[in-house]
């Protein structure tokens, strides 16, 4: 499973991506845009920004996923968006919005986990590879 070092630093490498290139890369991977997020750390109250990947947008909502490359443990971003929903995300490098963040419910993960296997062949093992069930994580823009 990837160490906290190597998700950070790929995390790093994105960023560095995306600054050299002035924004013209790295903001899409394969068919899925790419969303960063901040949420507030739940035992530092500070922000914590994160760049993933969404592979199901449905009207405003984006859907995107708690793989942590298919870990035993949920990353700490979801860990920090359960403990405070309140969440600011940019689709592909488009404005901050305020966002309420939620764990999809067993219908709606039915209904997008399809969508979020053929947008990223990865999902299908990443799930394969642990107990827990992967989470979908809703972010909806705050009305």
């Amino acid at each position: 499973m990837p160490s906290d070092g190597f998700l950070k630093g790929m995390n790093a490498v994105h960023r560095v991506i995306m600054a050299v290139t002035g924004g013209r890369a790295g903001w899409q991977f394969g068919t899925m845009p790419v969303v960063e997020l901040t949420t507030i750390g739940r035992k530092s109250g500070e922000k914590r920004t994160v760049l993933l990947t969404s592979p199901v947008q449905e009207g405003d909502d984006v859907v995107i996923v708690a793989s942590r490359g298919g870990d035993d443990h949920h990353p700490a971003w979801y860990l920090n968006l359960v403990a405070n929903p309140r969440v600011e995300a940019r689709v592909k490098g488009g404005p901050w919005t305020p966002m309420i963040a939620r764990t999809a419910t067993p219908e709606e993960r039915t209904k997008w986990w399809p969508s979020a296997e053929a947008a990223y062949k990865g999902y299908r093992s990443y799930q394969q590879r642990t107990a827990r069930e992967i989470p979908l994580v809703v972010l909806s823009p705050v009305r």
